[in-house]
């Protein structure tokens, strides 16, 4: 009875504020650090792999999430550089997953029907060969859509994307391709992965789930440079809902409005000023 009346009160409230948030800006860009699947499996006493497979569905539901919202670009961060420091066994079957899922996202109606543009950022070199093709034939199969971008960052690192851009652009400098005067902010975005196609834009929310508060070296450059929102919140990633999801939203677009009332007022005071000037010349 009791589970009976909180499943109905979060259904009214998921409604509420979806309607709320759907009413407002939403974040074209958002960027997720899908924290705590480990946690979560240990909890509940269960192997670490349960742990991915039920935050894996998750990510799916998010996706689905995303793409209902309006929201025109999403990140996740399935697997950091400094993740290669887990066990042997447990990146094996985090891969086989991620591989997995790149297969069923490729076969599905859905990632067709909808135009899910689906790619892989970060060094893929390090990835396994098998892995690398599902990679590449889950971009191959949607390359030409353009409704929804999904960026899985695999094998991935901020500094590292920095480190290899600086690099990509040295040797076309060496090889006369690119002029110093030409590199400005685009230039350097423009060699961030992936390789091929337009840059990974500028973040307009990053969520990180599993209670921690950091950004752990995710996306520096294009989240910091954008000054955009960050929502922290307890839940393990496979406990997040869509009440969270619409809550990290609503976070983002309260910094909107926060921000543009903050230009609001700085535009009064040098309007007031400006008027004080004028009267004193007269």
């Amino acid at each position: 009875m009791m589970r009976s009346i909180l499943n109905l009160f979060y259904s009214t409230y998921e409604k509420s504020l979806s309607k709320d948030v759907k009413s407002g800006h939403v974040p074209e860009h958002i960027a997720i650090i899908m924290d705590g699947n480990r946690r979560f499996a240990n909890k509940l006493g269960k192997k670490t792999n349960y742990g991915h497979t039920r935050g894996a569905d998750i990510t799916e539901q998010v996706i689905e999430w995303s793409y209902e919202i309006g929201v025109k670009e999403l990140t996740i961060y399935a697997f950091s550089t400094e993740n290669f420091n887990r066990s042997t066994d447990e990146t094996v079957q985090l891969f086989e997953l991620i591989g997995k899922k790149f297969d069923h996202m490729r076969e599905s109606e859905r990632t067709h029907q909808k135009k899910i543009r689906v790619r892989v950022i970060g060094d893929r070199t390090l990835l396994p060969e098998d892995l690398q093709e599902s990679a590449e034939r889950i971009e191959k199969a949607t390359k030409d859509y353009d409704k929804f971008n999904l960026n899985v960052a695999l094998a991935y690192g901020g500094r590292q994307d920095i480190v290899q851009a600086v690099r990509k652009m040295a040797d076309k400098v060496l090889k006369n391709q690119l002029s110093l005067e030409d590199i400005d902010e685009n230039t350097i975005g423009d060699h961030f992965y992936p390789a091929e196609g337009a840059a990974v834009s500028n973040v307009d929310l990053i969520i990180r789930t599993g209670g921690n508060e950091r950004i752990s070296n995710f996306l520096p450059w294009q989240a910091n440079g954008n000054e955009c929102a960050a929502y922290f919140c307890a839940p393990f990633w496979p406990e997040f809902r869509k009440i969270d999801f619409l809550r990290s939203i609503r976070t983002y677009q309260a910094r909107l409005a926060e921000q543009k009332m903050k230009e609001k007022h700085r535009t009064t005071r040098f309007l007031n000023k400006v008027r004080k000037t004028s009267k004193s010349q007269y």
